[in-house]
């Protein structure tokens, strides 16, 4: 801009003063040649009249350093005088800009912290998860055989070293009671690939990750000082972990969370155990780092070869494995960040119609100043200096709400560590430097957003069309800008209001939709227990058995179950199977497996259609098959007395016949249709299943009765866990839930900003218009009609609005598509709700500034003109 050019101009950069210097030297040399002196004396004499050089400089730049400090002083003196002059116009515009900006900056922080931010570990980028696959998709297991975690790392050449984990939930008994603790059972190398040390104690020696080397635990920061208060001397004490002794040899750093938040001792999983020898036998989740300037795909078509060569020399089941690779740092985001870059975007869009809003204030501010500024223009100064006053007025209020914003973001990130079950890496929320520098951004970015356009536009005349404008009899006919941003702030309030609504009616489908068991009066929780435990099976269903029986006989108990995954919200697991005696060679027989108790179905209220329930005996082959999986793989026929078998024989296969069918139940989740699922009857599934008791009354009330009944049953044993079923499914569901709920607020104060603007609008409008509608109202005008007039221009603006903000929310409805339930994204009835909402509550925002309009005395305004 020219403008902006001339006033940097304004400021004579180093160049500028030594060419003024020589510039004055050579004129006093001038001088000196003319009275007759020989140009090197002249020069001489010049230059020691003019002074020292350096000297001159440094005054000049004293003086030019003083004139830019005076016009900052006088600036900021301007801006806090206008904010002092019009406080509620200033609260208003700080109030807009903190909710703003405070939103947007919260939202960001989230963004940042979990997915723009690297993980918390020496080059994070290079860390990967590795995953198997029978590539026949017989099988969803993706866990890998501590031998072929071995053949990885010894035989790639990608990767500076291979580990892989896996969890126990345990009892810590060398306290006064059973604690309950997670262990992370880990491979060779496993702080290796991490790239992290402890913070206190070393790491593995090479002698504890061998089968019966010393038994040495790494212990969480968390564990260290909830059981020994932050003492260094920790080191060496002895830990009791379900049949187990450890020596604590290592302290991890604070904030140390992986696999996960929980984790609080760290032992070693040896891959030389007599246990560890079978390669179908999988357990690890493995990960890997990357060597330098590697990249995943290379990475993986390495073990990909690899894993070919392991399938030549080992026929089943490596050859029917395929590997994959994925970033660390997208497994542990997960699916969560297509929310929250719908709510960035969301805040977004809030913050622009908050920077509509406040230019249209500023616009009829500006107007309102203009004989101020005519003034200005007549006393000598020049446009950019006014220009850069109103900007520094408007600055000033921006910068005070980004500083009220810091404060509702600091709020905003409290709430995101509320959410830290359900949102990963929430602890690493944080207000730092960069989000305060992206709110000063913000702020300079919405001083420019809301106060250029109004400043240029009130500066750009001439004094004389200035002081004709000033004067009363001026009808102003500038308007036109100002309905503009009202239109933008409407156009964006629909687009907001369409996202929300279509997530809204995705919830009011999702709440009517019945899940096919009963969670109401069912209480859930986990007893610890290890997989070291399945080496005796047998001991292990005993165990279950017994503990099921105890708590059937206590009072208030209706019945005990188990499954090893939650009703409501347990992930996929499909395996293939074959039918004895139905063999259908078109079509796979894909199904989902749970593993139940008997009582499971009584517990859930889920109806037997056909056969029978599991029978006590947990140890048969009996197994159960939902309506689904009857209707598709058998077209109506009873599938009762059928053999049941895996596709893919190994020892450990599942088979069994089937004895009964089921009705659907909904045991992904809600918003998933049920699947073709296989109940087997098998009470322990693993060693730490989950109880599903259902109770007469309220099941909180039963928590203690249940605890003090595992107790006496099970006293080296900790209950975990422990919560109603309703209260799961509620969890589960709970992203949705904050999704919705946060998108709707946003959409109300969008809605509620867009109304204030209508209303400042029509308001202004009005008082420009005093004389045209009290001339009207002379030559014999109605009321209603000057009121209906009023009205129509708002609505109409607002239907343009509409039309723009119906065409932005189909974009938005389709990102949205894969989050709705039930609805389409071309939903009807949201989109004409609205669009009637919109214009209903337009209607009301016109309505008072119209009939203030319409109360003027025609005698009164004609008497002042």
């Amino acid at each position: 801009m020219a403008w902006f050019r001339r006033a940097q101009g304004r400021i004579r950069p180093q160049e500028g003063i030594e060419n003024e210097i020589a510039f004055h030297i050579a004129e006093l040399a001038q001088d000196y040649i003319a009275k007759g002196m020989t140009p090197e004396e002249a020069r001489r004499r010049a230059q020691l009249e003019f002074g020292g050089y350096e000297q001159v400089k440094q005054q000049t730049r004293e003086v030019h350093v003083s004139a830019i400090a005076e016009s900052i002083g006088f600036n900021v003196k301007a801006a806090l005088r206008f904010a002092r002059k019009s406080p509620s116009f200033s609260a208003a515009v700080i109030l807009t800009l903190a909710l703003g900006i405070g939103a947007n900056s919260a939202v960001f922080s989230a963004i940042d912290a979990v997915i723009l931010r690297p993980l918390p570990y020496p080059n994070g980028d290079q860390l990967v998860v590795v995953y198997q696959h029978d590539f026949r998709s017989r099988d969803a297991n993706h866990f890998v055989a501590p031998q072929r975690l071995e053949d990885w790392n010894r035989l790639n050449s990608t990767f500076n070293g291979i580990s892989g984990y896996y969890t126990d939930d345990l009892s810590e008994l060398s306290g006064p009671l059973p604690e309950k603790v997670t262990e992370a059972l880990v491979a060779p190398r496993f702080l290796q690939v991490l790239g992290v040390a402890p913070a206190l104690g070393r790491d593995f020696t090479p002698e504890e990750e061998r089968f019966k080397g010393p038994d040495a635990v790494l212990i969480s920061d968390r564990f260290w000082q909830r059981r020994f208060h932050g003492d260094p001397a920790a080191l060496g004490k002895r830990l009791h972990v379900g049949s187990f002794y450890y020596t604590i040899v290592g302290v991890m750093p604070r904030g140390f969370q992986y696999p996960n938040r929980d984790v609080d001792l760290w032992a070693v999983s040896a891959p030389d155990a007599p246990y560890a020898q079978r390669r179908d036998e999988t357990w690890f989740t493995v990960i890997g780092r990357l060597k330098p300037g590697i990249q995943r795909k290379q990475a993986q078509a390495d073990l990909t070869t690899v894993q070919v060569q392991l399938g030549r020399q080992y026929a089943k089941p490596d050859n029917e494995l395929s590997i994959e690779t994925v970033p660390m740092k997208q497994t542990v985001i997960g699916d969560i960040g297509n929310s929250l870059w719908l709510l960035y975007g969301s805040v977004s869009l809030l913050l622009l119609i908050a920077c509509s809003n406040i230019a249209a204030l500023l616009l009829a501010r500006t107007a309102e100043r203009e004989h101020e500024i005519s003034i200005r223009f007549s006393l000598g100064a020049s446009r950019p200096v006014i220009v850069t006053q109103l900007l520094c007025e408007v600055f000033g209020l921006t910068l005070l709400g980004a500083l009220a914003g810091l404060a509702v973001a600091a709020g905003a990130s409290r709430g995101f560590h509320l959410l830290a079950n359900t949102l990963p890496r929430a602890d690493e929320i944080t207000l730092n430097w960069q989000i305060a520098l992206y709110s000063l951004a913000a702020a300079v970015a919405t001083t420019l957003l809301c106060g250029l356009v109004p400043a240029m536009r009130g500066t750009r005349h001439g004094l004389a069309q200035a002081l004709a404008q000033a004067s009363r009899t001026q009808v102003s006919t500038r308007s036109r800008l100002q309905w503009t941003l009202v239109g933008v702030q409407v156009a964006l309030a629909v687009t907001l209001l369409i996202g929300s609504g279509l997530l809204l009616r995705s919830l009011q489908e999702l709440s009517r939709v019945s899940p096919g068991f009963d969670p109401s009066h069912v209480l859930t929780l986990q007893v610890s227990g290890s997989w070291g435990e399945t080496a005796d099976m047998k001991g292990v269903v005993q165990r279950v058995d017994r503990t099921l029986d105890g708590l059937r006989s206590l009072p208030g108990v209706v019945d005990a179950a188990t499954s090893d995954q939650m009703p409501g919200a347990s992930r996929p697991y499909p395996i293939e199977y074959k039918i004895d005696g139905h063999e259908n060679v078109d079509r796979r027989i894909l199904a989902n497996s749970r593993s139940i108790s008997a009582g499971y179905f009584d517990v859930l209220r889920i109806p037997v259609i056909a056969g029978r329930p599991c029978k006590q005996a947990s140890t048969t082959n009996d197994l159960l098959v939902n309506r689904s999986f009857a209707n598709l793989y058998f077209g109506g026929a009873s599938p009762v007395g059928h053999q049941l078998t895996e596709a893919e024989a190994t020892a450990y296969s599942i088979q069994g016949q089937i004895r009964g069918v089921v009705a659907d139940a909904r045991e992904q989740s809600l918003n998933t249709l049920a699947t073709p699922t296989v109940y087997f009857c098998y009470s322990a599934p693993d060693p730490f299943p989950n109880y599903l008791i259902r109770t007469q009354g309220d099941p909180a009330q039963m928590a203690d009765a249940v605890r003090r009944r595992i107790h006496e049953l099970e006293p080296g044993r900790s209950v975990y866990a422990m919560t109603p079923l309703t209260d799961h499914l509620a969890e589960a569901s709970l992203e949705n839930r904050l999704r919705t709920m946060l998108l709707t607020l946003f959409a109300a104060t969008a809605v509620s900003l867009a109304c204030i603007g209508l209303y400042g609008t029509l308001s202004y409008l009005g008082r420009l218009r005093q004389r045209e509608v009290g001339v009207r109202l002379a030559l014999g005008a109605m009321r209603n009609q000057i009121v209906a007039r009023f009205v129509l221009r708002g609505l109409s603006v607002a239907a343009i609005g509409c039309a723009a903000g119906l065409v932005l929310g189909l974009g938005l409805s389709r990102y949205l598509k894969g989050m709705l339930y039930g609805v389409t994204t071309l939903d009807p009835v949201t989109y004409s709700g609205v669009v009637g909402l919109i214009l209903a509550v337009a209607a009301l925002a016109s309505l008072i500034p119209s009939l203030r309009a319409s109360r003027i005395e025609p005698v009164r305004v004609l008497r002042e003109e």
